[in-house]
């Protein structure tokens, strides 16, 4: 439902558009980072993903199509895209909180997953990997194995 907030993980997540409202077309969510927030690791999936920095500064971690992944650091009004099925991630490794819109296509499978994971109650690792992979994300590595 539209105005939906969520918490997953240290991430506050509200629905601006669901994959109901756009015929599973897209979803657009407002992400609320706080310093420190983000994925815990690279990973992968089939939505391609469009960030718009609205207030702080994001890192983001997008492989190329070499398979080598470049870090970038985007502030308000800065848009990065994340071609589908690319190995990514995205933190806020800034002392303030981070908001950006991110839009995700298609937007089904990821509304599940973001709402699948708000339900998760304590941080198990383990349990969040087996809960992406029924969501189509393959966790593929940590941050500090870039190199």
């Amino acid at each position: 439902m539209t105005g939906d907030t969520l918490r997953v993980g240290g991430d506050e997540v509200v629905f601006r558009v669901t994959s109901d409202e756009s015929a599973d077309a897209f979803i657009a969510v407002e992400v609320h980072m706080e310093p420190g927030g983000g994925p815990p690791g690279l990973h992968r999936h089939p939505p391609a993903e469009l960030y718009q920095v609205q207030r702080g500064v994001l890192t983001l971690y997008v492989a190329d199509e070499d398979g080598r992944v470049r870090r970038r650091v985007a502030g308000p009004g800065e848009v990065v895209a994340i071609p589908a099925g690319r190995e990514h991630t995205i933190r806020n490794e800034s002392c303030e909180e981070a908001r950006a819109l991110a839009v995700f296509t298609p937007g089904g499978t990821m509304e599940r997953f973001i709402r699948a994971a708000a339900v998760m109650t304590e941080p198990d690792m383990a349990a969040a990997q087996a809960l992406a992979a029924e969501h189509g994300i393959e966790m593929t590595r940590a941050l500090e194995a870039v190199g």
